[in-house]
């Protein structure tokens, strides 16, 4: 039996493993295995609650915003107070700017050279290649002599021996289809997102306080009383999201296109596909309990890919499994009652695989993320998601049931992105007449309970995210987070139920077990939120190969 170890995999945030057993060039099984334990939910116990927002975001450098806001909604819940509008409308822009810096981010800096050739772009016509951007956008920076200045910058990586931020990839793979005016284009862009994205990064932080990790979320509201107030303050946001729209509009969904025009197989066949998907809903319209308020992106759970049938999400059937974690044995908990008992040096680790626990639905192995949040606002009628929707899939030529797949997944972030931008322009208006009308309120009074339990639960850019809280004479008796990587990541369950990536991953057609670039776009697609180890097993052979890779 051949073993080969990728390890480590970049672009993605954290420590994971995934084992795979190939038989006739397919994956034949699959084991996906969070190597890193936090221990969030430890730390958190006897704490006051208010500490809980900004100890929860240090779980990610990535997920900057997220976990401060599902952490306050929780602390909302828990002492039943209802924030203000200024408030919500408030939470809503920060929140929308992290998915303006994150999505783009992702796809250009973590997940697009998983289909763009870096080393083929050398062989490009700039003039060309400025034909083909004009074909597709309306954007600066994109004459021939633009594209000339990338192709050269990008020879002298080569020509040095070493390819700097592209070096061990597996350029050449046979899986690679772009021509090379395309590859050159999505390297031109990766280049300029890097440098846009700062300014996206500074949207968040205007409101926020600071990126990462937001300071200015508060139990009954918001701090920034001063930023929000500020005409100038407005004026400089809505500056920065014109510009992050013309990005979307005119490179991120036009790249998208062009790339998945190539690889529309990856869609009819349904490669890294999954059967279930879950999510929250996003962006209150108004202040209460989670099920009660009005969410402008609908949260839905779909089972079995039946779009026509989405059904309303109910919190309590919400379950988290340790039987494959490493964890002490237990029954099935909603993670209201939630247990993290990691086990002992002596324990036995049979069948046990992975520090994350196995969320479920209904009991039911479930996805989460853009193309779950997609799928959900697609199937309860969304009309600017599902115009966007359609439109994609009328450009491609492919059927809605193409979006089960690794390409749907990533075609369903560049749409989630734009639905969102788009949007949030309406949103920074309904601020400034809010705040012209006279209603500047930003915080509620409110007061602690003798106990009080809370949830907060909202989708982020990787997915549904849940935080619960149990607390008494203002100190955390219990706190537990299930995260979007969990739902995505986490092992099989005691029914043997395949996590969402083990299932996704089985069938992926791998053309050189050495190079499993197939394997790696799966993976990348969900945009996991740990670093990654991969083995390859081919039960053919017995040799073991180790190599790295971007």
């Amino acid at each position: 039996m051949a073993k080969y170890t990728i390890d480590p995999i970049t672009r993605i945030e954290g420590h994971l493993r995934i084992d795979v057993e190939i038989e006739g060039g397919k994956v034949k099984d699959a084991w996906s295995s969070a190597q890193l334990f936090r221990g969030l939910e430890i730390i958190l116990k006897g704490r006051d609650p208010r500490d809980a927002p900004h100890i929860t975001q240090r779980a990610c450098g990535v997920c900057t915003e997220v976990h401060a806001l599902a952490s306050i909604r929780a602390l909302d819940d828990a002492v039943g107070v209802k924030i203000p509008p200024l408030a919500r409308m408030t939470r809503n822009l920060v929140h929308a700017a992290q998915y303006v810096h994150d999505h783009p981010t992702h796809f250009y800096a973590l997940h697009a050279l998983d289909w763009v050739d870096v080393v083929s772009a050398l062989k490009a016509d700039p003039k060309k290649t400025a034909a083909l951007a004009d074909s597709l956008g309306n954007y600066p920076k994109s004459g021939a002599a633009d594209f000339k200045a990338v192709a050269t910058r990008l020879k002298a990586f080569v020509d040095s021996g070493q390819l700097g931020p592209f070096a061990n990839g597996y350029w050449g793979h046979p899986d690679y289809r772009l021509p090379p005016e395309a590859n050159l284009l999505a390297v031109a862009h990766y280049l300029e997102w890097l440098r846009l994205q700062v300014k996206a990064a500074r949207m968040m932080a205007m409101f926020g306080g600071k990126n990462p990790h937001v300071q200015t979320y508060v139990t009954g509201g918001i701090s920034c009383v001063q930023d929000i107030l500020s005409v100038d303050r407005l004026a400089e946001f809505l500056y920065y999201l014109k510009e992050m729209q013309a990005f979307i509009d005119n490179v991120y969904i036009p790249d998208l296109l062009a790339v998945a025009s190539f690889y529309k197989d990856w869609g009819a066949k349904n490669i890294g596909g999954t059967t279930n998907f879950l999510a929250y809903g996003n962006f209150p319209q108004e202040s209460g309990k989670y099920g009660t308020e009005k969410m402008w992106l609908p949260g839905a759970f779909i089972a079995n890919r039946d779009i026509a049938k989405p059904m309303d999400v109910d919190p309590g059937k919400i379950t988290e499994e340790v039987k494959r974690a490493w964890y002490e044995d237990g029954a099935p908990l909603h993670p209201a009652k939630g247990e993290t008992k990691p086990i002992k040096p002596d324990y036995k680790y049979e069948g046990k695989y992975s520090w994350f626990k196995a969320p479920r639905y209904d009991g039911k192995a479930t996805e989460v993320g853009p193309l779950a949040q997609v799928l959900a606002a697609y199937a309860k009628g969304h009309p600017q998601t599902k115009a966007l929707v359609e439109g994609v899939l009328k450009h491609l030529d492919v059927p809605a049931s193409a979006l089960f797949s690794t390409l749907g997944r990533t075609a369903a972030r560049a749409i989630e992105t734009k639905v969102i931008a788009d949007q949030t322009v309406n949103w920074l208006m309904e601020v400034v007449e809010r705040v012209k009308s006279g209603d500047t309120n930003t915080c509620a009074d409110w007061s602690w309970p003798e106990k009080g339990m809370g949830a907060g639960l909202i989708d982020v850019p990787r997915g549904a995210l849940g935080h619960w809280i149990s607390q008494s004479k203002n100190k955390i008796d219990n706190y537990q987070l299930v995260v979007p990587s969990t739902w995505n990541l986490g092992p099989r369950d005691a029914k043997g139920q395949l996590g969402p990536i083990e299932e996704a991953l089985v069938g992926t057609p791998v053309a050189d077990p050495k190079k499993p670039l197939e394997i790696i776009r799966t993976v990348h697609s969900y945009d996991p939120c740990i670093a990654c180890g991969v083995h390859v097993i081919d039960p053919q052979t017995n040799q073991v190969h180790k190599f790295k890779v971007l």
